[in-house]
């Protein structure tokens, strides 16, 4: 199809151009009418040349932040007035991401040629979601899409958030079981062997303890070390290829996480806070529920959620509310199911769907508390009794030397 180049003014009087792709002249004058954009007829022309395609959907380079700003901004721009059309070629040319750049550009054309703003985006599936298509593509039906935007710039900024706060309470233990390691590593395969050599030409009678660590030392560095790195590797490969895929493999592993203490607690507030943020924000902008539970199901990143949120659909065609299956789920607390069905009694169910949300995640800072506080101690536990005990153990020969020494002199 034919690409051209056209001139035209906005209803405010503002001249733009830009390029769209059309059988016609006649179907770039009248789809640019659809958009409030009187066009310059004269203006209009072909453009010639070949027209190629590239694909940016891989390895977007698009930040959670880069997202919202242009969310914000865009929204901003439609209550303003502005046609869409005008909207993205700002945008496009303003953003700090030559990667997103591209897209919106991309998108751009894409409404240009005359499809829709969801459609459009729903060609880069890495940086607009489903989600994100679905609140548009309901936003553009329903004539309030610079509402719509407004609404996903929150529901953004709140997932960030609640990943940002269990990502920084996982630094610090990360850090230190890190160190660990390596202090454990460095002891083992470097400052054993040393000592070792040292206590062979000395010719001593060494403890047991001594002995044991001396052991472990030579088959970790000499004859087995190669193998156990490569080992790990290997079965840390092994376990994410097997969740990709086996989805039973995923499904086992998702419900461990969830009976693991202290961690299965954050897991599940997190899910019940993101579960209840996006279905809210998908009803309060007119999407149907089903829809909005299948879409939700989709982006929950738990396969135990997601089968729990695939059964509650199924439960709702049936006839049942949303509270109703809920009652006999395992995920979602009591209090998620009675606040959900006094939200579905009174009418409100978009508004208490996000006041759970607000609450569930204030509950994963207190949830994160006692599992760092048991994460952290349990690393300086292990810290203490390997490495103390190995370095323990080298110097033991070194005190039985001395008092040896010390009863000669006697």
């Amino acid at each position: 199809m034919p690409k051209y180049a056209w001139e035209g003014k906005t209803a405010a009087g503002k001249a733009i151009k830009g390029v769209m792709e059309a059988p016609n002249i006649d179907a770039v004058i009248s789809q640019l009418r659809k958009q409030n954009i009187n066009p310059t007829p004269e203006a209009i022309k072909e453009k010639k040349g070949l027209n190629l395609e590239i694909s940016i959907s891989i390895g977007t380079g698009v930040s959670e932040k880069d997202l919202v700003v242009f969310t914000r901004q865009f929204a901003t721009m439609i209550d303003a007035g502005l046609p869409l059309v005008q909207c993205l070629d700002i945008l496009s040319r303003e953003s700090p991401s030559v990667s997103f750049r591209k897209i919106l550009s991309s998108v751009k054309e894409s409404v240009e040629a005359g499809t829709t703003l969801a459609d459009g985006m729903r060609k880069h599936p890495k940086v607009f979601d489903e989600l994100y298509v679905n609140m548009v593509a309901a936003g553009e039906v329903g004539g309030i899409l610079d509402t719509v935007l407004n609404r996903l710039a929150v529901a953004i900024e709140k997932s960030a958030a609640l990943k940002r706060q269990i990502k920084s309470a996982m630094i610090y233990p990360a850090i230190t079981l890190t160190v660990a390691v390596a202090v454990v590593g460095v002891l083992m395969v470097f400052v054993i062997p040393q000592f070792a050599g040292l206590f062979k030409d000395m010719g001593a009678d060494l403890p047991g303890l001594t002995k044991l660590v001396m052991r472990v030392s030579d088959w970790f560095a000499k004859q087995f070390g190669w193998a156990i790195v490569v080992g790990t590797f290997a079965g840390i490969f092994g376990i994410w290829w097997g969740m990709q895929r086996n989805p039973k493999t995923e499904m086992l592993l998702h419900k461990f996480y969830l009976m693991i203490p202290a961690l299965g607690d954050v897991i599940r507030k997190s899910a019940v806070a993101s579960f209840t943020r996006i279905l809210g924000t998908l009803i309060s902008s007119g999407v149907p529920i089903m829809d909005g539970l299948d879409i939700v199901a989709r982006v929950a990143g738990n396969r135990v959620v997601e089968a729990e949120l695939i059964h509650i659909k199924k439960a709702i065609s049936e006839g049942k509310t949303l509270s109703e299956p809920l009652k006999e789920s395992k995920v979602f607390p009591a209090m998620v199911v009675q606040m959900i069905g006094v939200g579905e009694q009174t009418g409100a169910l978009d508004a208490m769907l996000q006041k759970i949300a607000d609450f569930y995640e204030l509950g994963v800072d207190e949830a994160l508390e006692p599992l760092t506080g048991l994460v952290e101690p349990a690393i300086m536990i292990f810290l203490a009794v390997v490495a103390g005990g190995i370095v323990i153990s080298m110097y033991l020969p070194i005190f039985s030397l001395a008092n040896v020494v010390a009863g000669g002199t006697e």
